[in-house]
């Protein structure tokens, strides 16, 4: 299997991610796929779980030229936590993927996870060339910026897990705030037909609850399927159902 580094740059702040492709492509253009990871946890490395580039080498060997990146704050990427930054970044990456010869650009897929799924809700109700979705953990909004005390509490979580890493960002605590009740899945997911979407969801998730993919899933319009995966938590990626059924889903609306 070959897989390529990439750097890209997103308003000024260099990305960091891998393209993975498929052990044998002939000459003609493969479907794509971007997976989308959620805000990390902080805390030590968890030595079980082999991460998004083992995730992303299972959908190449599906067939798929797979893109995984590192949204603005995390990883070796730059930057700092930003939602509304996080929807540029998403964009930057699909501009990549859709200017690879390699790459059929009919065909390009999105999987996001958590508040990498809301992400891309969001891009993808506004960019055509998303020509279906998965969506795993999604919540239908944003809770944990509501207000001014709220705001300020997860700026500084998330500065003591190491996603805003510089002392005087945001410069605006009320403009970051306001941009996660801009990405708000359950506005705009409704945007996304007549594209295809799956989501799934666990039925023991505690960080994502499963009345949320039901709302979501309601609103959407067709086509559209959900996938519950009887007592699955909230990392979905290491749930083999999940992530079979994903595979299964993604085959069928490319071939």
């Amino acid at each position: 299997m070959a897989k390529t580094n990439i750097s890209l740059q997103s308003e000024g702040i260099k990305l960091k991610g891998e393209v993975y492709f498929p052990y044998s492509q002939d000459w003609e253009p493969s479907p794509a796929l971007c997976l989308c990871h959620g805000i990390p946890g902080g805390g030590p490395p968890d030595p079980s779980d082999p991460g998004y580039p083992a995730l992303a080498e299972r959908f190449s060997q599906a067939g798929f030229i797979t893109a995984i990146f590192n949204f603005r704050g995390t990883g070796d990427s730059e930057g700092n936590f930003d939602i509304a930054g996080w929807t540029r970044d998403l964009v930057v990456v699909l501009d990549y993927l859709y200017n690879m010869s390699e790459v059929d650009r009919c065909k390009i897929s999105v999987m996001g996870f958590s508040a990498g799924a809301a992400v891309s809700v969001h891009v993808a109700s506004q960019d055509s060339r998303v020509s279906s979705l998965v969506l795993c953990a999604c919540p239908t909004q944003f809770h944990f910026a509501t207000n001014h005390e709220s705001a300020e509490s997860a700026i500084k979580r998330f500065r003591d897990i190491g996603i805003i890493r510089e002392k005087d960002f945001p410069t605006s605590p009320a403009g970051w705030k306001a941009d996660f009740n801009k990405v708000k899945p359950i506005a705009s997911i409704e945007n996304i037909s007549p594209r295809p979407l799956l989501i799934i969801q666990g039925t023991n998730d505690d960080v994502v609850d499963t009345k949320s993919a039901l709302e979501l899933f309601e609103r959407a319009g067709e086509p559209k399927e959900i996938l519950l995966i009887e007592g699955a938590g909230h990392r979905l990626r290491l749930e083999e159902q999940a992530m079979d059924g994903a595979i299964k889903w993604l085959t069928c609306q490319v071939s």
